[in-house]
């Protein structure tokens, strides 16, 4: 039965990773995502779900245990932040060229190197150009809420499934550390070999029946010719997601003449700078990307017709703002702001920033 929770983000990740049928957990601690495990660890799943919760002896150790998770067919996830997201690039990269869904969770923490325990969204090019080697993409969400961060659990698995393809969370120490009420939804069962084979398709390593041929899961091709049609293939399926998978919500755009574009938490921040702008009769609008993968640019050029500027906002030194730019093309101001280094805007500093370089400048 549905009930409402006050959770941390980095909780309620947990707790919907248990209750929408996740097969196994496999990470290793690192601030600011570190309760992900060790909530895990409390609930004790595999009692509950019979979901497995591992504490690798790296991170390099836990994505490639997600690796053989995922080619077996289950729901495999792990979770970390920015250095140690880092250090599983080479397993992403293979999950992705052997076309396997899972979920990677990133918590996103100031840097470069070590940096901070605080929070950033420094790690946009890693999540969305594609952080390893090779031509591949990962779908990416940005939760901006508790809610959210329970919510795109089990979204994110249903869209790595439906692709074969990794998906990620990209959130960051802000949302991982507040606490919210969260609505929390009944549990689904983790799906046998059987169902995974009725919705997804026959190509998991689950045993040889006697009516297929055997399954090989690997990222290697040493003829160039088959390698390009393989990256030709995933190029269809990158289309695709990004015919059908753009998801961004619109607060105030209908009359703006100004817009802010924000993802994640510097997305609340600026809905709340919108509201100060209204107040002094600025119409202002605020477009927050949900996919970073696949970008909106769509929605973002339908609004240019009508508007006079648009400000980016990050917590990184201008990475998203690229994408804005890329949607715009030319045809309006595009301006950035950012904070680095863990240090957090406030709406009273983004309204400054709009106010003096957009409107004035």
């Amino acid at each position: 039965m549905a009930e409402l929770k006050l959770m941390k983000g980095n909780e309620a990740i947990a707790e919907a990773a248990i209750r929408c049928g996740c097969d196994g957990y496999f990470g290793y601690p690192i601030t600011p995502q570190s309760e992900i495990m060790e909530t895990l660890m409390a609930r004790q799943p595999w009692d509950e779900t019979g979901m497995v919760v591992l504490q690798a002896e790296s991170e390099v150790a836990s994505i490639n245990m997600v690796y053989g998770g995922a080619a077996c067919g289950k729901r495999a996830m792990t979770s970390s932040s920015s250095p140690g997201i880092s250090l599983m690039q080479e397993g992403i990269t293979y999950i992705a060229g052997s076309e396997l869904p899972c979920l990677i969770v990133n918590v996103v923490r100031g840097g470069p190197g070590l940096g901070t325990i605080q929070p950033a969204q420094s790690d946009y090019f890693q999540a969305v150009k594609g952080g390893g080697h090779g031509d591949y993409k990962l779908i990416v969400l940005a939760p901006a809420s508790v809610q959210e961060m329970y919510d795109f659990v089990d979204l994110a698995f249903e869209l790595a499934f439906k692709y074969r393809n990794p998906a990620m969370i990209l959130s960051d120490g802000v949302i991982g550390q507040m606490m919210e009420k969260v609505q929390i939804g009944d549990y689904k069962p983790r799906l046998t070999d059987e169902e995974v084979v009725k919705r997804y398709g026959s190509w998991a390593t689950t045993g040889k029946p006697s009516t297929r041929e055997r399954n090989i899961i690997t990222s290697l091709d040493l003829d160039a010719n088959s390698q390009e049609l393989f990256n030709l293939k995933l190029l269809k399926k990158y289309a695709e997601i990004e015919k059908n998978e753009i998801r961004f919500e619109e607060i105030s755009c209908t009359d703006a003449e100004y817009l802010l574009v924000a993802y994640g938490s510097s997305s609340r921040i600026c809905q709340k700078t919108v509201d100060l702008a209204r107040e002094k009769g600025i119409k202002v609008g605020l477009l927050r990307p949900i996919t970073l993968y696949p970008y909106p640019y769509g929605a973002i050029q339908k609004l240019v017709p009508q508007l006079k500027g648009i400000l980016a906002v990050e917590m990184s030194a201008g990475q998203m703002v690229e994408d804005v730019r890329l949607a715009v093309n030319g045809k309006v101001p595009v301006l950035h702001y950012g904070r680095m280094g863990g240090v957090i805007p406030t709406p009273n500093e983004v309204l400054k920033v709009l106010e003096d370089k957009l409107i004035k400048g």
